[in-house]
């Protein structure tokens, strides 16, 4: 039977009639609606509405509101997603060939940026939490690095992970200035913060440098949207445009750019109303699945601070381990029996995203179908192929095992330019990645260019294949090395 073709607006159509709910970004959740065609106000840079790369009037204007409502010294529209923010603020905080302090659970991006920069790169590992999810990164690690390396230009941390961990901005921003070094703040995922005290307070306010936000993460903002906001007087903002101008796009949307204005005058004119309302639906949620005995869902505010020094709770890591199911069988059982689609999944858990924009009937049907998930467990939903592990109360063990500390051989841009080759994974313990392995999402790298492949990185990928998730880099059981 010949397939039919598939066009991607009437698919996107279809979906969007469907009754499938969203607890996934963008944070609109598919719920503004505009009166304005979108063909009819995509236009370009014409007299009258200024110039991205040159904002000297109503692009300025939008921007400097963007300031204002954060607290920052100044912020700049970002067309690329947060990507192009990360790129450009690693650029302008660190020479060629310099030296950066990481977070290993970095978003992609980072090392992008430390291979065209032909950074060396210098790593801080996440705690993992008893949820076993990646947890902060210590200001005693940071200050451990900072002492022992005087040649780091800049430290770079995700706050928020994408699981909603927060690390102590304010301590691990004093300990960098004291050290003369930018602190840079991946908060692409914290947009939301610092509008309601249910939430973190963002790192614009706790003594970043540089922060990078996306707004259509959380926010009722467009896909691509994003903010880099300048903190202090630390970084030459010449040179940070400079970057701007090669990594953003040099024909920014203007249908984007009139989303990303909305969002900050509604944020404005109703964020403390829109904000309240959206804890109170939170703390109705967290508390039905308190009910809940085999289903857990990960309380942040419940670890110590060296673990999980703040959460956001509008992310709902769910782990379904006691019911025996990991975390990609409960989230396909979530989309086909109940009709909803969870942001990801990850060895043993999911994780819906929320925002305000989300539905009280939508976190019913959530609880709803956790509730008859649990209670049919006992028979209908448990795989009695997997490892007996996984109904155990130990969660920390896959993620501990994917995100190993590798051997590191060379630096990332000394891989990636050297000559490679594709070979069976079977055949590269020993082998030097030439290129990046990693779950998407969350775009946290397994393997780095660089690292050297052992044993334990082949059977950690055979594990996620097992698990049916979503892994890069390894195409038809092949991976790339360095010849």
């Amino acid at each position: 039977m010949e397939k039919r073709t598939e066009y991607l607006d009437e698919k996107l159509i279809a979906y969007a009639k469907s009754d499938i709910y969203p607890f996934h970004m963008p944070g609109h959740k598919r719920r503004v609606r505009e009166e304005a065609d979108p063909y009819a106000i995509d236009i370009t840079e014409i007299d009258g509405f200024d110039n991205l790369h040159d904002a000297e009037e109503i692009l300025a204007e939008a921007q400097q509101r963007a300031a204002a409502l954060y607290d920052a010294k100044k912020s700049y529209y970002l067309i690329n997603g947060s990507t192009c923010g990360i790129l450009s603020a690693v650029s302008a905080a660190t020479g060629r060939d310099g030296t950066i302090l990481m977070a290993r659970n970095c978003h992609k991006a980072v090392y992008h940026a430390a291979y065209l920069r032909n950074l060396k790169t210098r790593y801080l590992y996440p705690v993992i939490t008893r949820f076993g999810i990646q947890g902060v990164i210590t200001p005693e690690s940071v200050e451990e690095a900072l002492r022992e390396d005087p040649g780091i230009q800049a430290v770079i941390l995700t706050s928020p992970t994408y699981d909603g961990v927060v690390s102590d901005i304010g301590r691990i921003a004093e300990i960098t200035h004291r050290y003369q070094i930018l602190l840079i703040v991946d908060e692409a995922h914290g947009a939301h913060f610092g509008f309601d005290p249910y939430f973190p307070e963002t790192a614009v306010r706790l003594g970043a440098d540089l922060v990078i936000q996306s707004m259509h993460k959380t926010l009722p903002s467009m896909t691509q949207t994003a903010l880099l906001h300048v903190c202090s007087d630390r970084i030459d903002t010449r040179v940070l445009e400079r970057f701007l101008n090669i990594y953003e796009t040099s024909s920014p949307s203007y249908v984007l750019m009139a989303g990303m204005d909305r969002c900050i005058r509604l944020l404005m004119e109703k964020g403390t109303e829109l904000f309240a309302e959206y804890a109170t639906q939170l703390k109705t949620f967290y508390q039905n699945v308190d009910k809940l005995h085999k289903i857990e869902v990960f309380r942040g505010w419940e670890l110590p601070e060296t673990e999980c020094f703040r959460f956001d709770p509008s992310k709902l890591v769910i782990s379904a381990a006691g019911c025996g199911l990991t975390g990609q069988q409960l989230y396909q059982i979530l989309l086909e029996k109940y009709g909803l689609q969870m942001e990801m999944c990850s060895g043993e858990y999911v994780l819906a995203m929320t925002s305000f924009c989300d539905t009280g009937e939508g976190y019913e049907r959530l609880f709803a179908a956790l509730s008859e998930i649990e209670a049919e467990s006992s028979t209908a939903f448990i795989d009695t192929s997997m490892d007996a592990s996984v109904g155990g109360a130990d969660l920390t063990g896959f993620i501990s095992r994917v995100y190993k500390r590798n051997e590191k051989q060379s630096e990332i841009a000394q891989a990636v330019d050297l000559p490679g080759e594709e070979i069976d994974l079977v055949a590269a313990a020993g082998r030097i990645a030439g290129d990046y392995v990693y779950l998407y999402p969350p775009g946290i790298p397994l393997l780095v260019p660089g690292e050297r492949i052992d044993a334990g990185t082949i059977a950690n990928i055979r594990e996620c294949q097992k698990k049916n998730l979503n892994i890069k880099g390894v195409l038809n059981d092949r991976i790339n090395v360095v010849i």
